[in-house]
This record gives structure tokens, C-alpha cells and sequence, in this order.
């Protein structure tokens, strides 16, 4: 395990006051904007290295990644709104046994998976109407 720079205890600790999923780029902006003298290669670094670790749940949309602290250590997927980013956390039996039904019906097994739900949550969905 590697060790907690201030660098690193940084971006955790603002991902420990940020709810919903965040790229590099907006972490490391809410860093700077925080008084905190650190380069975005740093925020990329750091964002791996605590991801490796399974204390940040990392979700691609389209070409960026997006960074969220766990709130759940058991596996979950998640829900979010693509306009806020506002984040719901999932659990459910029907996702796993849907997951293990896939694979049995095409002969995978050892199935591992991650599912993100995109969509609009009811402030979004308000604002748009």
C-alpha cells in the first residue's frame, strides 16, 4: 500500500465533501479554489493510486473519467444524472442474478461486472420541461 502524501489526503478529503461524481479537472479546480498547491498531473496520479485501493468509485461517460469516494466497500453500480452529476448508489440481487444469467446463457463464467445507469434525476428533469 502505498503512503498518504498531503497531496493525496487532499483529494480525499475533498472527495469526502463532494456527493457526486467530479472529472480530474473539476477535483483539481475545487483544490486550487481550497488554497491547495497541487498540479492536475498530481490530482491524476492520486485518483488512480486511491482507485487501485477501492476508495473511489471511478465511471467513464463518454471520452472522461469521473471520480466519486466509495461509500459502500461491497460491490454496487450506480446511478447518475447526466446534466448534475447527482449520484444514487445501488445494490440489488436482480442486477447480480441478471448478470449471472447473461453469462450463463453465452458459457462465461468467473463473471465480474460494473454498471452505471445514466440518466435525468427530478431536478434536472424539471428544469427541462
Amino acid at each position: 500500500m502505498q503512503r498518504m502524501t498531503r497531496q493525496r489526503a487532499a483529494v480525499l478529503d475533498l472527495l469526502g465533501d463532494t456527493p457526486d461524481f467530479r472529472s480530474a479537472q473539476q477535483l483539481h479546480e475545487d483544490l486550487l479554489t481550497r488554497g491547495e498547491s497541487i498540479g492536475l498531473a498530481t490530482v491524476y496520479r492520486n485518483l488512480t493510486v486511491l482507485a487501485e485501493q477501492g476508495r473511489v468509485d471511478v465511471m467513464r461517460i463518454g471520452e472522461e473519467n469521473l471520480f466519486r469516494k466509495c461509500e459502500q466497500t461491497h460491490h454496487h453500480h450506480h446511478l447518475v444524472c447526466r446534466e448534475c452529476g447527482r449520484t444514487v448508489e445501488l445494490s440489488g440481487e436482480n442486477i447480480e442474478r441478471w448478470a449471472a444469467g447473461l453469462g450463463a446463457e453465452t458459457g462465461f463464467t468467473e463473471i465480474d461486472h460494473t454498471l452505471e445507469l445514466v440518466g435525468l434525476c427530478g431536478n434536472c428533469s424539471e428544469k427541462d420541461a
